[in-house]
């Protein structure tokens, strides 16, 4: 029995590392075991469905990566994690998953703001997880270091007596949620004494060195109040779309108000980020952008406009972009803000297929029978009229022509018998409308990458 159980046993063991050994670097990860996993410091998780082609394609790269950064970091610093989402549904819908395969970061248990979509090779990903093992906080050796900062990027400071200070450790992990967004810098002990006379302490300086600094008020072992506080100074209201942030922004699934302007002109820009900032009940139903003309002159075009008509504001509801009639109107009361409940009311989209709404008092009798022709004209063919039915048999008349007028006529005849028929009519489309089709859904995951699981959303 002995001599018999050991090539069993040995045979169990092959069987289960040729099972298990390709995801030898990587934790599985279900609703059993997900709390535990996530109190590693950092947790790169992959979220796949076996039958999408691009997460069978990924496999091989993720373990590649994952077995890159085990040989440099213990599983105690960082922990590559797999999650299927056709098992794990409660998981997938719980962190946002909408497409496979997706590559989330945790820190501590909280899912980062950002994902990655990166290159999608071994080093690269490894690349990014030793990015996000560094140490954001710079240490300054004295303070004119931090005196000296050129105030072209929002920045957090600290002043701290040690870094062992429950006070520092909230403020080292804020940073480390936060470190795209923000610079962040800590002095401790006798260099930071003069700038603690009441305490440890943190600052916000923002962009431009004539605006003033802003104090932390809050306590420093309060970490949500400290994160909440830098998260509003180091996230602004008003953001700049580019073509590197721009499917991430896609993502976050708010119409997008964009100001199209030069970077020289910061007159234009100083009125909008003035005028969105009564506006900020909107932030949760709208993106405040802006754009560089040149950069985004695509959509200019599209709109018959150029870089040449900047500074100019547009509405992409991902569906269509309405443009805002006049960009020196936007500090009149209320035009800015009525531009935008128009928008969540439809009137945009219904002003687009109807042109502008009639005046309420102004009723026209109409019989059934006009209004089911009517869009039938307006959008098939509205300068057709029953003498424009060519004769065939007349001299010099071109079959061609004679066949597609005919053909046009047929259409219009074939379009009305199905609104008769089923009662349905076409919306016609304004075409003096400044409205197009919305550009920046390009900019959205694209299906050559990914597999769209639950993409649709209603326009506002």
């Amino acid at each position: 029995m002995k001599h018999f159980g050991c090539p069993v046993l040995y045979l169990v063991f092959i069987l289960l590392l040729h099972a298990f050994g390709s995801h030898a670097d990587v934790t599985q990860i279900s609703a059993s075991n997900l709390d535990g996993v996530l109190k590693t410091k950092l947790v790169f998780v992959n979220f796949y469905a076996d039958w999408c082609r691009f997460s069978r394609m990924l496999e091989p790269i993720f373990k590649d990566a994952a077995a890159l950064v085990s040989k440099e970091f213990a599983s105690t610093e960082v922990i590559f994690g797999r999650v299927d989402c056709d098992a794990e549904q409660p998981i997938a819908q719980k962190f946002s998953v909408n497409k496979y395969p997706t590559m989330k970061l945790f820190r501590n248990g909280i899912m980062t703001k950002r994902e990655y979509r990166g290159q999608r090779t071994g080093e690269a990903i490894a690349s990014f997880i030793r990015e996000q093992l560094k140490d954001p906080v710079k240490e300054v050796k004295n303070l004119d270091e931090i005196y000296e900062i050129k105030r072209d990027k929002r920045t957090i400071v600290g002043y701290f007596d040690t870094k062992e200070s429950p006070q520092y450790q909230n403020f080292d992990a804020v940073s480390k949620l936060l470190k795209d967004d923000c610079d962040f810098y800590a002095a401790f002990g006798e260099i930071s004494k003069p700038e603690r006379t009441s305490g440890d302490n943190v600052i916000f300086k923002p962009i431009g060195e004539n605006n003033a600094e802003m104090v932390y008020l809050g306590s420093l072992a309060n970490k949500d109040l400290l994160q909440a506080w830098t998260q509003d100074k180091c996230v602004p209201l008003v953001r700049e779309i580019t073509f590197q942030n721009g499917e991430e922004l896609t993502e976050e699934g708010l119409p997008f108000l964009i100001l199209f302007h030069s970077k020289e002109d910061t007159e234009s820009l100083e009125a909008y980020s003035k005028e969105v900032s009564r506006l900020i009940s909107f932030k949760t139903a709208v993106n405040f952008l802006v754009a560089d003309c040149e950069t985004f002159s695509h959509p200019l075009h599209h709109l018959g406009k150029s870089v040449k008509d900047c500074p100019l504001l547009a509405i992409d509801s991902f569906r269509h972009m309405y443009m805002f009639p006049d960009f020196a109107q936007i500090g009149e009361p209320n035009k800015l803000k009525q531009f935008l409940l128009d928008l969540q009311s439809g009137k945009l989209h219904r002003e687009f297929h109807h042109g502008p709404d009639p005046n309420e008092n102004k009723i026209e009798s109409k019989t059934p029978g006009q209004v089911k022709m009517e869009p039938v004209v307006q959008g098939g063919l509205p300068n057709l009229q029953v003498g424009d039915v060519p004769d065939l048999s007349a001299p010099g008349q071109p079959i061609q022509q004679a066949q597609a007028t005919l053909n046009e006529l047929n259409e219009a005849l074939k379009k009305a018998e199905e609104v008769e028929a089923t009662g349905t009519v076409e919306p016609p489309i304004n075409t003096d409308s400044t409205t197009i089709k919305s550009v920046f859904a390009n900019l959205k995951p694209s299906q050559h990458r990914y597999t769209i699981v639950d993409y649709s959303r209603d326009e506002l």
